[in-house]
């Protein structure tokens, strides 16, 4: 889109393209949290709304950048004094890094990136993406910069987990929710990238309101994984075992951050099974499906009733409600096996 006084290329945001065209640039927050399902472009506004508060280009509202001035050609360089990012776990103590592009960053980093002034302009922007804080301390440590940080001093945090965020982390953010973008949004970016218009359909209509999502389905990997998430579902609902290795949550070279992420792609991609399955047993074989590829898979799963098939669909929202708390992405994956599983008898053991 174009923002009244210059570019701002985002698609969807719809709740945070409100709140930030319709306010003026003297009354903007010293803190923000873009909060949704993983892939669905908190971070790319992250980037962008910073961009627009660094762009030396004057203009009259908050959204919009030149992209050829000294400050925006900084910031697409990773080079701008006055801009901080960071992508993953806050901890606290150790040795003081590097603020800028760290994946793991220090309390102690983040006080002295808050605690400094705009070296170029009125602003110094600082954004932490899928942040998530080690401990209580590092959060703790933090609260009186995220309540008073210096003036001029922008914080926006993105998380597709906030449950697991303080109370009193998010009670100091405006926080804007961030939901999947339509299906047209998705095909329309991907063909304006140059992919193919049957490819781009395909990955529009699997993707799930996410462009990184429908990117990443047209390499091989991701296909494998939507494909092992299908079977790992059908296997949950007969009750047969269900390998969950795939979500590779014993690799230690993995993050929380990105363990998260890959437990709510297996929830968002077995919602949507479990709703697809339901249509069929409800409404017969000639129901259209969201996931249609998976049809025949979905069509030889056993029946259940009706209260049976509702109890599905609520435990579902129950695993994602439970994935943006603190329990480990492993329990939270058992905890939706065992909601999928057939129903056990009385007194016999599941």
């Amino acid at each position: 889109m174009k923002g009244i006084d210059g570019t701002f290329d985002v698609v969807g945001a719809q709740a945070a393209l409100a709140h930030f065209t319709t306010i003026e640039p003297a009354r903007l927050c010293h803190g923000y949290l873009f909060t949704g399902p993983p892939a669905v472009g908190k971070k790319t506004f992250a980037r962008r709304l910073a961009q627009s508060l660094l762009c030396e280009t004057p203009k009259t509202t908050v959204l919009g950048y030149c992209g050829t001035c000294t400050g925006c050609t900084l910031l697409v360089a990773g080079t701008h004094p006055d801009y901080v990012q960071s992508e993953g776990r806050v901890k606290i103590g150790g040795d003081g890094g590097n603020a800028l592009h760290d994946e793991e960053i220090t309390a102690r980093d983040l006080v002295r990136a808050l605690s400094l002034h705009g070296y170029r302009g009125r602003h110094r922007v600082v954004v932490l993406g899928d942040v998530a804080f080690a401990t209580h301390e590092a959060a703790n440590a933090l609260l009186k910069f995220f309540e008073e940080p210096p003036e001029g001093v922008v914080v926006i945090l993105t998380t597709s987990a906030a449950g697991s965020l303080l109370a009193t982390i998010r009670s100091r953010f405006v926080e804007l929710a961030f939901g999947p973008l339509p299906r047209a949004d998705v095909e329309r970016v991907l063909l304006a990238g140059g992919v193919e218009p049957e490819r781009a359909r395909f990955a529009a209509d699997v993707a799930l309101g996410s462009v990184a999502r429908a990117r990443a389905v047209l390499d091989d990997d991701d296909l494998g994984l939507r494909d092992a998430a299908h079977a790992w579902f059908a296997n949950a609902v007969r009750g047969e075992p269900a390998d969950a290795s795939f979500l590779r949550l014993d690799d230690r070279s993995l993050s929380g951050a990105e363990k998260r992420a890959l437990v709510g792609e297996l929830i968002e991609l077995v919602r949507t099974a479990a709703r697809d399955w339901v249509a069929l047993r409800v409404a017969g074989s000639d129901v259209p499906l969201l996931a249609a590829d998976q049809r025949t898979r979905f069509d030889g799963l056993p029946a259940r009733d009706g209260p049976a098939l509702v109890s599905l669909l609520a435990a579902v929202g129950d695993a994602q409600r439970l994935a943006h708390t603190n329990v480990s992405a492993g329990l939270v994956v058992e905890f939706l096996r065992l909601q999928l599983a057939p129903p056990v008898p009385a007194g016999r053991p599941r």
